[in-house]
């Protein structure tokens, strides 16, 4: 059987092979692989948020179910359906130009519509779990279709049901998105108002909001056809407030954000940067000069060699303070 390059199907364009890749165009072509356990199989998406470790051995199922339909027409809200293999940046421009609100702030994350609820993707003060419904999948390994409202998606901070129970199992072939007619918009997060208050914008409208999302993306992220990457490679972290006023007494200017009346979130790029790797480069693999939560291949480092810099990071940043670092990606192997 010949090989088939996965370059092409992952952000950080990592040349890794595969035997043997289905386009998922409609639920009923997973009827083939029901009763399959995960161990033979991985579900692929936009391949924006996995490091292939080496090439790979197991069949994969790439989302390509597409569609976005409006099942509901209300007053002061709408009810899309909205198919798994879609672009969630396309999903987003469509949402603004249709002058509905609820996931602008959204704007430019990388991936798949079915690849969202999985991570429970989040940016500048919103998360998917804001706007979900339900989602609509397949349980491959009972071969059953199954419906999954927003609170048995066990949503947390980039978690879900889809990265425990349902680990590669569920096949997400639509999600339900609940938006807003009325602009009901957050502009909370402090880099998107200071950008709105530059351009004079103080009535933005959602368009505004995710022009001025992607501007900021743009600047920040560097662009996966340019230099391989999948976006943050690694989650903010999530500490007690006792630890965080041990370490502010080391470190004065260590920010945080509140979670509950017992824990923080410390950005993980501070201490990071604090730790000296912002910029580091060892070959092709390399942590970016202006984003120190991404990872970036230059060009032809290995999934190996992004992997072994990450646990460098991880291991330097645990001896200076204490604190382990999560990966956000997954790693395929």
């Amino acid at each position: 059987m010949s090989e088939i390059s996965l370059k092409k199907y992952n952000t950080f364009n990592i040349d890794a092979t595969c035997q043997e890749i289905h386009f998922i165009k409609h639920v009923n072509d997973l009827d083939l692989f029901f009763g399959m356990s995960p161990n033979q199989y991985y579900i692929l998406g936009g391949g924006s948020n996995v490091l292939l470790l080496d090439n790979i051995h197991k069949i994969i199922l790439k989302n390509e179910i597409k569609g976005i339909e409006l099942i509901h027409d209300l007053d002061y809200e709408v009810v899309l359906r909205v198919g798994g293999g879609e672009i969630w940046n396309d999903l987003v421009q469509w949402s603004v130009e249709h002058h509905y609100s609820g996931i602008e702030n959204l704007s430019l994350i990388p991936g798949t519509v079915g690849a969202a609820p999985v991570q429970n993707i989040g940016a500048y003060g919103v998360e998917l779990k804001d706007v979900l419904v339900r989602v609509e999948g397949v349980n491959i390994t009972q071969g059953r279709i199954m419906t999954i409202n927003n609170v048995g998606c066990q949503f947390g901070y980039r978690d879900s049901i889809f990265k425990h129970e349902l680990k590669d199992v569920f096949f997400i072939t639509h999600i339900h998105l609940k938006l807003s007619k009325i602009p009901k918009l957050n502009i909370d997060y402090a880099a998107l108002k200071q950008e709105l208050d530059q351009l004079s914008i103080f009535t933005p409208t959602a368009k505004d909001i995710s022009e001025v999302v992607t501007k900021i993306r743009k600047q920040k992220l560097p662009d996966p056809a340019i230099i391989g990457n999948a976006g943050s490679f690694f989650k903010n972290t999530t500490i007690s407030k006792n630890k965080y006023d041990l370490l502010l007494k080391n470190y004065p200017t260590i920010p945080m954000y509140p979670v509950d009346d017992d824990s923080v979130k410390i950005p993980s790029a501070w201490l990071i940067e604090q730790a000296g790797w912002k910029g580091f480069r060892n070959g092709d693999a390399g942590c970016h000069e202006k984003q120190a939560l991404v990872l970036v291949n230059y060009g032809n480092a290995s999934g190996k060699d992004i992997y072994e810099l990450a646990l460098q990071i991880i291991a330097s940043v645990e001896h200076k303070f204490g604190v382990r670092l999560n990966m956000e990606v997954n790693l395929w192997n």
